[in-house]
């Protein structure tokens, strides 16, 4: 009768056994256990051993799977790419558009400013001959009133003049006749 290697899990798998069982028995029988024990351990080894690789398996892919994998994130990234280009063009267009609008904006601003200005300035300078021409109306005026003082206080200065020279005659009349009669007594006393 002769030994063959055989799987001993409970279920498939889909991985190649690389546990020689006969060579185990062997080895056990050669130890000192009996053919019933030594078969019981490489069971009980070889199923240890099957549940190791599954959860080993479980954790890992493929070569296919990985390669399956590889390719769809290559696709992926290359989208992505594509997608990011997309944007930034489309982001570019659109900061491209907006800028432009500031720009015009801007432009439509500095006119209204420009305008702006221009009507305050007209503003200013009319309001500034308005007020040069009132201060010249009041100028006048004040000037106007200025000459009738003038007038008047030379017209007061020509009266009291005529007053005085009438009050000089009035005062060098009585002198004359003062000193006339005074003369007249003196030559009535000389004679005398």
């Amino acid at each position: 009768m002769g030994f063959f290697c055989r799987n001993f899990a409970l279920s498939s798998n889909s991985f190649a056994t690389h546990f020689d069982s006969h060579q185990f028995v062997s080895r056990l029988e050669q130890e000192g256990l009996s053919r019933q024990q030594a078969e019981g351990l490489m069971i009980a080894i070889e199923q240890v051993i099957d549940e190791s690789m599954k959860g080993l398996t479980n954790n890992l892919v493929t070569r296919n799977e990985m390669e399956k994998q590889q390719y769809t994130q290559r696709v992926d990234f290359a989208k992505l790419k594509s997608e990011i280009q997309l944007v930034e063009k489309q982001d570019f267009a659109l900061l491209k558009s907006e800028n432009e609008r500031l720009l015009n904006e801007l432009d439509k601003l500095k006119q209204r400013l420009r305008e702006e200005i221009t009507r305050t300035q007209a503003s200013v300078r009319l309001d500034l001959n308005l007020e040069k021409g009132r201060i010249r109306d009041e100028l006048g005026i004040r000037e106007l009133k200025i000459r009738e003082v003038d007038t008047r206080i030379e017209g007061e200065i020509g009266n009291l003049r005529t007053t005085m020279e009438s009050v000089k005659f009035n005062i060098l009349q009585y002198v004359v006749g003062t000193v006339a009669s005074g003369g007249a007594l003196l030559l009535a006393y000389i004679r005398m």
